[in-house]
This record gives structure tokens, C-alpha cells and sequence, in this order.
């Protein structure tokens, strides 16, 4: 396939423009909080920058590399590409920014309490899975892929309410941890289970659900979002869909794609458990006060 994927240049494969996006976001970091750092602010620890770097990383890796390319031709690709998407890339983020800068955030003028409002657990639970779901039902997906407009808007609205969703579980400041650690375990026990309809449904499906991948107009329109106007339209006569890169039915490409979604969900929401529950028995842990010394026997 990857040969195949040749044919729509570098452009389409790497986004320079996007890698460019990446690096400035990381440029700014590196700045404000290394030589730019008010007085007074702490450096990032070394944890912190893995964490936020990482981030930067796997952004690119999934929104500019061939794996954004490959989201516009196989399901499953794009699935991936979700997954990683909404449930990895908010967390290093949230772990990799200091808690001065959250703090600076949070003064803006009007920003504290709409901020306060969507970061609410049940609010942010439900506003992101929903919107999740609401975002692969075929009519919305089909338009989100006919209009870069429309898909920047549509998955960055969605990529915000994951950011949200995930500060009930990381909160950056201490005022902002509203939930106990059973609340947290239960509060993503929860994501599971919201999430899981809109990948039944997709699992199930017994036919092709989206057009995009599914008829040679829509495909296209989907392939202008990532491939330049004058390849495309030097290379229009001979493609007429995703069939001309992979072998796979598109049922199946469908199906493999809500696998690997619900895989990839429980492997994340697994490990964030495992995180939860380990950091909550090591703080009880060193809160139990030591038993005392055997009394010495009497001589």
C-alpha cells in the first residue's frame, strides 16, 4: 500500500503545514517555559516535558503523518486515528503543562466560569460521548468529510470536550480535583459504557454506513481534505475509491475499524485505571501511621 500512497506526494503523506503547526506549538512551550518563564514560576520537570513533548509527537503522528492520509481511505485508520486522538493526546498534554500556566489560563476575563461549567464530571461525560456518537452517525460524518470547515470545526469542538472530559480524571490544580479516586475508577467505567453504542453500532452494521468510503464522489471530496486540488485532479480518472489501496470489503474495514476502537479505548481506560487505583493505594499507604516498637523486655 505503501507505494500505492506515492502517488500523492510528499505534501499529502508528511503535511509540512502541519508539522510546522506542531513545531511552533512546541517552540512555545519550550519558551514559556524555559528563557520566557515569569519570575517566580517553576521550570517543568523533566516528566512534565516527556509528557507535553510526547504529546506534540503523537499529534503529528496522527494528524499529519501517512496515518491522516490513510484515516480518508480505510476505517480502520481513521478509528485509530480517533482513539489516539481523544483518549491519549489530551492526558499527556494535561500532564505535561505546569499548574502556573493552567493558573494564567483560568484568570482570563469570562473563561473561569464557562471553564468551570464544562469541566463539571457529569457534564464533561456526557457532552464528550455524546458528541463522540453523534459524530459517527453516517449523515454527520459524511458532512464533516465534504468541508475542511466542517471537519476542523467538528473534531476540534470534539477534541476540547475530551480535554474536559479527561481534567475529571487529571485535574491540573488541586481546586479542581472534584472526584475521589473510587469516583474516578467509576467515572471512566462509565466513558466505557457510554462509548460503546457507537461502536456496537458500527461493529454490527451489516453494510457500508458512510459514504465517504463508500461512493467515488464523496471518497474524493473526503481525499481534497488531506491531498492538494492539482494532484487530485490530475490523478481523478484513474482512482474511484479506497478499493484501488487495500483488498479489504468495506464491511469488514468498517467492522476491524470498531474493533480496534473499543481495543484501544479499554487498553487506554485499563491502564488509566491501573494509574488511579496504584496512586491512590500508595497516598493511603504512606498515610497509615507506623505501628509501634515491641515494648523491650523487662530485664
Amino acid at each position: 500500500m505503501w507505494l500505492e500512497l506515492q502517488i500523492f506526494g510528499f505534501r499529502a503523506l508528511w503535511s509540512p503545514y502541519y508539522f510546522l503547526f506542531v513545531l511552533i506549538l512546541s517552540a512555545l512551550y519550550f519558551y514559556f517555559t524555559g528563557p520566557g518563564r515569569k519570575k517566580g514560576t517553576e521550570h517543568p520537570s523533566a516528566f512534565q516535558q516527556v509528557m507535553f513533548y510526547s504529546g506534540m509527537l503523537l499529534l503529528y503522528l496522527v494528524k499529519g503523518s501517512p496515518v491522516d492520509l490513510l484515516g480518508h481511505i480505510m476505517f480502520t485508520a481513521h478509528m485509530t486515528q480517533m482513539a489516539l486522538y481523544y483518549l491519549l493526546f489530551p492526558i499527556l498534554v494535561i500532564k505535561g503543562i505546569p499548574t502556573w500556566i493552567w493558573e494564567q489560563v483560568l484568570e482570563a476575563k469570562g473563561l473561569r466560569p464557562l471553564f468551570n461549567l464544562l469541566t463539571k464530571p457529569l457534564i464533561s461525560l456526557l457532552l464528550f460521548n455524546g458528541l463522540f456518537s453523534i459524530y459517527h452517525m453516517p449523515s454527520i460524518f459524511d458532512f464533516s468529510k465534504s468541508s475542511d470547515l466542517a471537519h476542523t470545526i467538528i473534531t476540534t469542538v470534539i477534541l476540547f470536550t475530551a480535554f474536559f472530559m479527561w481534567i475529571s480524571v487529571f485535574p491540573p490544580l488541586e481546586k479542581m480535583d472534584r472526584l475521589s479516586p473510587i469516583m474516578k475508577i467509576g467515572f471512566i467505567f462509565a466513558n466505557g459504557v457510554l462509548i460503546t453504542p457507537a461502536c456496537g453500532l458500527i461493529i454490527f452494521a451489516g453494510s457500508p454506513l458512510y459514504e465517504t468510503y463508500s461512493e467515488s464522489g464523496a471518497w474524493m471530496q473526503a481525499m481534497s481534505l488531506c491531498v492538494p486540488a492539482n494532484v487530485l485532479n490530475d490523478l481523478a480518472s484513474s482512482l474511484s475509491g479506497p478499493s484501488y489501496f487495500t483488498p479489504m470489503p468495506l464491511v469488514e474495514d468498517q467492522q476491524l475499524g470498531g474493533i480496534i476502537m473499543k481495543i484501544t479505548q479499554e487498553i487506554i481506560f485499563g491502564a488509566v485505571i491501573a494509574y488511579v487505583f496504584f496512586s491512590w493505594f500508595n497516598r493511603e499507604r504512606d498515610t497509615i501511621d507506623p505501628l509501634p516498637d515491641q515494648a523491650t523486655s523487662e530485664t
